[in-house]
Order: C-alpha cells, then structure tokens, then sequence
C-alpha cells in the first residue's frame, strides 16, 4: 500500500512532511507505514485519500474504482446562477451592498467597483455560455 502512496507524493510534488502536518497524522507514523510495521486504519486512509483527492480504494489496491464523481450545471441553475448575479449587479450599482459583504460588514465603495466588474464579467460569459448552448438557430441556414 505504501508504494501507491508514494507514487502520489511523486506525482503532485509533495513531501510525507506535507501530508503529515496537513491530514494530523504524525510522521511517525508514516514511518512506520514505509517499514512494513503496521498499516493504517480506515479513518486514517480516508484522511490520506481526500488529502490527494483519490478514493480509499486506490490506497488499498492502486487502482481508481470509484467513478469520480463530476458536477454539471443543469440549463435552470445556470439560468438562475445568471438572474442572481443579475440582482446582485443592480444592487451594487444601486449603492447597496446587497447580499455581498466583507466580514459582516458593507464593502468598501472601491471595492464594490472591482466586484462589480468581475460580476460582470462572470455574468457576461454565463449569458454567452447559455445562448451558445440553448440557441435553436444556431447553426441554421
């Protein structure tokens, strides 16, 4: 088992050290793992596993067999996505701060300007995402 787990410190360019201080599982132990003496417990494993973002299974066998998991956007959460970030970019351009704030408290008004203008960006791209998604004439002639 400990040879998957090298393989993973190889492939993202990270220490025992790293892993260590990271999941709280002293090196100690790691060293022990590496020497044959004993082999981790699940609860541990699992630590390991979304350190690197791999399922247990791969630490146990090298082997991927859990299906990764991806998450799509259905059509209305990018709709809805895009008519939040809509109310969000009329009340920041209203002088109100909305449901966007900085520990609690109102954001800067500079601030605010930059937040805008990264919203809308984000918006700007959503709405073309969308139109070059759900666009019935697209590609018609």
């Amino acid at each position: 088992m400990y040879q998957y787990f090298e393989a993973l410190l190889k492939k993202y360019g990270v220490t025992t050290y790293q892993v260590a201080k990271a999941t709280g599982i002293s090196t100690a132990s790691f060293t022990g793992w590496k020497q044959g003496k004993w082999n981790f417990k699940p609860d541990k494993l699992q630590k390991i596993a979304d350190y690197f973002g791999v399922p247990i299974s791969y630490l146990l066998t090298g082997e991927m067999e859990e299906a990764v998991k991806e998450t799509t956007l259905t059509a209305k959460d990018e709709r809805d996505i895009a008519k939040d970030l809509d109310n969000i970019m009329a009340k920041l351009k209203g002088g109100e701060a909305g449901p966007a704030s900085f520990e609690g408290g109102e954001i800067p008004e500079e601030t605010q300007e930059l937040f805008a203008q990264q919203l809308d960006i984000m918006l700007h791209h959503l709405k073309k995402i969308n139109k070059e998604k759900y666009n019935p004439y697209k590609n018609k002639k």
